[in-house]
């Protein structure tokens, strides 16, 4: 048992949030360098000539170089287990990333320094702000030239309305870029320099303890000038309020060029909290309870095209998993043995036999699972709290061109639906409706359909809908209009499209006994 508890106190599980290119993947994969979990990184840089970032592995992604999956990579470091959630940029996966959210202990958010806080990034971290998810911010780019430092704090305190307290001050930018100062270790870090002259200790009054060259530049007695500034008109260090989230610790840095990151890994253990009890219907679950315990919240097909499997990604959120285990499943009440899982490095998979409360594991599904399930040991049989459900906003009818590949279309638009990046709706004719939050996920849908199932598919722009469902499991079929067509989910529950605000407001004074409701109000 007190093995269990160091195990668990030792789990570090974080998500990484940005904006698309300010620098994500590629901090990513230098934070697995510095972890041992791969020994070089192709940097993003690096994507004409195929090496591509490791998180990054479905192939629309290599060729956009962006992030439209979450991946889970695990290293040791310095005896903790890191466990990394790679999440998507783009906009039009918000979904996916809201998810994944649910699924940690604290975010690194990465804020490209020339262009500051952008509008994606506010979206993702107001989501953490809601769940008081505690947030490190690393602001990356210093190697090029980019906002002033003061700029770049004031914006993320005012767009954010977070407190922030640098943890170290940048040297100069771009071309003229030496270094950072230390607060928190007390010492200049220099850039571009062998790594035993790295580090020089500063003195009590923060000033260099040594003679160094670095005295003569103008940019040291400006960085001295504005860490006085800071220290009397700045925040305080408050580690209560890194961990309730109301104050970022901010570090400054180059991912490219690997400066800054292992400062800031070393820095964010300290300070990041361990597993936290997870919401249930019978309260919160504890880390440390014996019994084991973890929800769904992705689901992923075709990780590895070579096997068509499909990875249901569960986190672990109490007891330990041991492979071969038999749970319950929540929803069903049925039991089910727990016989294949894996670990995740990106597309590297090896098999897991044991993970204890704040890992992620992988758990090969044959379609039993649902993103939200609740899996779990013993006696009583609790759900956790529900994950978010998006409403989409833009719509397409979907057919197979090929009406001989009817079998492998059906087969793929329910997996790829599964998933949960789009949503499925059926017309009384049986047509096929795919709903989403951008379009982007169409374009993944029909590259995926024809990369992985090998179905062309046609796809008929039907524009935005304002989506409602339906309390209860019946409706009068003759409400159905162009302007409120009514269709099931791929729960058979029964949904309007109507056609704008306008149509929706005129059906409900029509219609005042028909109870429609937006899942997305439950979430605010």
């Amino acid at each position: 048992m007190e093995n269990f508890i160091d195990e668990v106190k030792s789990r570090r599980t974080f998500a990484i949030i940005s904006h698309p290119d300010a620098g994500k993947t590629t901090l990513t994969e230098k934070l697995l360098l510095f972890g041992g979990a791969i020994r070089a990184a192709g940097t993003v840089k690096g994507k004409k000539t195929g090496k591509y970032a490791t998180s990054d592995w479905m192939e629309i992604e290599k060729q956009r170089g962006i992030s439209v999956t979450s991946s889970v990579m695990q290293f040791d470091y310095h005896g903790f287990r890191v466990n990394i959630l790679d999440t998507p940029g783009h906009e039009d996966f918000s979904e996916d990333t809201y998810r994944t959210l649910t699924a940690v202990d604290s975010a690194v958010m990465v804020i490209d320094s020339a262009k500051g806080i952008e509008p994606q990034t506010i979206k993702l971290f107001k989501v953490c702000k809601m769940r008081g998810i505690p947030i490190f911010t690393f602001i990356n780019k210093l190697d090029r030239v980019g906002k002033m430092p003061l700029e770049l704090i004031a914006e993320l305190e005012e767009v954010l309305e977070i407190d922030a307290y640098p943890m170290n001050w940048p040297i100069g930018m771009g071309k003229e870029f030496l270094g950072i100062y230390d607060r928190f270790y007390n010492r200049i870090e220099q850039f571009r320099v062998e790594e035993n002259d790295r580090f020089l200790p500063l003195n009590e009054e923060g000033e260099l303890a040594v003679e160094h060259q670095l005295q003569q530049s103008g940019l040291y007695e400006q960085v001295l000038e504005e860490i006085e500034l800071l220290n009397e008109a700045g925040n305080e260090f408050s580690e209560e309020k890194i961990l309730n989230g109301t104050l970022t610790p901010v570090f400054f840095g180059s991912a490219l060029t690997t400066f800054g990151v292992q400062t800031f890994l070393e820095t964010y253990l300290k300070f990041a909290p361990e597993p936290q009890a997870r919401p249930s219907d019978i309260g919160p679950i504890d880390p440390l309870k014996e019994s084991f315990s973890g929800f769904v919240f992705k689901i992923q097909a075709n990780m590895n095209p070579a096997h068509r499997d499909r990875i249901a990604f569960v986190r672990v959120c109490s007891g330990k998993f041991e492979r071969g285990m038999t749970v319950t499943l929540a929803r069903t009440g049925k039991t089910l043995k727990l016989s294949q899982s894996t670990q995740f490095l990106a597309d590297d998979r090896s098999t897991v036999d044991e993970a204890v409360s704040g890992d992620i594991i992988g758990l090969y599904d044959t379609g039993i699972f649902q993103i939200g399930d609740t899996i779990l040991e013993g006696k009583p049989i609790f759900h956790f709290n529900p994950l978010p459900q998006f409403t989409p906003e833009l719509f397409v009818r979907v057919t197979a061109k090929n009406v001989m590949k009817q079998k492998q279309f059906h087969k793929g638009i329910h997996q790829l639906v599964q998933e949960g990046a789009i949503q499925l709706f059926k017309t009384k004719y049986e047509e096929y409706i795919l709903g989403a939050v951008g379009q982007l996920q169409f374009e993944v849908f029909e590259h995926r359909m024809k990369i992985e199932y090998h179905v062309d598919v046609n796809m008929e722009h039907i524009g935005s809908k304002v989506v409602r469902w339906i309390e209860g499991d019946t409706v009068d079929e003759r409400l159905n209009s162009s302007r409120s067509m009514l269709v099931k989910d791929r729960y058979d529950r029964n949904v309007f499209l109507f056609e704008n605000d306008f149509a929706l407001r005129w059906f409900q004074d029509k219609n005042p006994d028909v109870k429609l409701y937006n899942p997305m109000d439950d979430e605010k």
